[in-house]
């Protein structure tokens, strides 16, 4: 579940396995399905709806629609570029499947589909096994990812990105043990409303429960540890979980915890309620720039290093390119264009 400080990071560090496009890495795992929901914080993922990272089902476009509800991806999304936002819910661009991404759901499935197993069978040659087949379950789901070596006859390319999977998947031992863990949650799909109205969901790799009723939320990123000036954009998305789930179940978080498999590095952060709720204020003000953007049709890019990365540079004004004719409805909205800057940047 990515971030736009770890795609900073990758333009900065010369796109280091793309740091999975990380945004892409979260649509493509969700567009593969979710394992079992377990708890009382699962809801179930409605198959007609855009869910917090990307397409519930698959590539399937629709028609466009205002935007319903915010996810970790889509805000960092409008906070990165307003004209990405738009051109990935409102104009629903095409993107092309990336390796590093794909890369990064094949072991998140592996991750989540491990603890499935006794714990005395969650060893790393078994988890490193299990790569090959949950590539053929997910090529199966989506066979346009076969594209992505539609230039490698022989195999070799596969070989090696397979090959870069299990070295992740048999890092993560390293860093956690799995026979100590037993988690209440895996790959969980969470909705709250908040009293504005404003509607979150995300997707969460792993809950963890202590006997004491002290919850950690766990992420993995297939990608390194952003340099210490960027971790507070890392935890933005790992506060929006929190914050869901302190909605939800009346609990807030005792740790956030982010594990790095690129790096072999775990970064924590213990949360406070004063933490979630300014993480409230900034969404419930991020959605408010969303909706005058909506109602205004003014949806300006943001040029940064990013913009190298994106894949709607022909659509793009910085790059000469021409957007979509705008499919809604236009509403002027004065100051938007305001706000819109201010929200710029947060």
């Amino acid at each position: 579940m990515g971030t736009s400080t770890e795609r900073a990071e990758a333009a900065a560090q010369g796109g280091q396995d793309g740091q999975d496009r990380a945004e892409g890495a979260e649509a493509q795992r969700t567009a593969a399905g979710p394992g079992p929901q377990r708890g009382p914080a699962a809801q179930e993922t409605p198959a007609s709806v855009e869910t917090a990272e990307g397409p519930a089902a698959g590539p399937v476009v629709r028609p466009a629609a205002r935007p319903v509800a915010l996810s970790p991806s889509r805000a960092s999304d409008f906070m990165q570029c307003p004209l990405l936002y738009r051109f990935r819910v409102i104009d629903k661009l095409p993107e092309k499947p990336s390796a590093a991404a794909t890369r990064g759901t094949v072991v998140h499935a592996v991750l989540e589909r491990l603890f499935d197993a006794p714990a005395a069978e969650r060893t790393a040659p078994g988890a490193r096994a299990m790569v090959p087949g949950e590539w053929e379950k997910l090529l199966a789901k989506r066979p346009e990812l076969a594209e992505l070596f539609a230039d490698d006859p022989e195999g070799e390319q596969l070989a090696t990105w397979l090959a870069d999977a299990e070295a992740l998947v048999e890092r993560w031992f390293s860093l956690e043990d799995p026979t100590r863990l037993e988690p209440a949650e895996r790959e969980l799909y969470v909705e709250t409303v908040l009293e504005s109205g404003l509607q979150l969901r995300g997707f969460i790799d792993r809950v963890d429960v202590a006997p004491t009723g002290e919850v950690r939320i766990v992420d993995y990123k297939t990608g390194k540890a952003p340099r210490p000036q960027f971790f507070e954009g890392a935890l933005f998305q790992m506060k929006f979980y929190a914050l869901v789930v302190w909605r939800l179940r009346g609990v807030v978080p005792r740790r956030l915890q982010l594990v790095y498999l690129g790096s072999g590095d775990v970064r924590t952060y213990d949360p406070s309620e004063a933490d979630l709720l300014g993480v409230e204020r900034k969404l419930q003000a991020l959605w408010e720039a969303i909706q005058l953007a909506t109602e205004s049709g003014d949806w300006r890019p943001r040029p940064t290093k990013l913009c190298g990365w994106c894949d709607h540079q022909a659509h793009c004004p910085e790059f000469g390119g021409t957007p979509p004719v705008y499919p809604l409805a236009i509403r002027p909205a004065d100051g938007g264009a305001a706000r819109q800057g201010r929200m710029d940047q947060s």
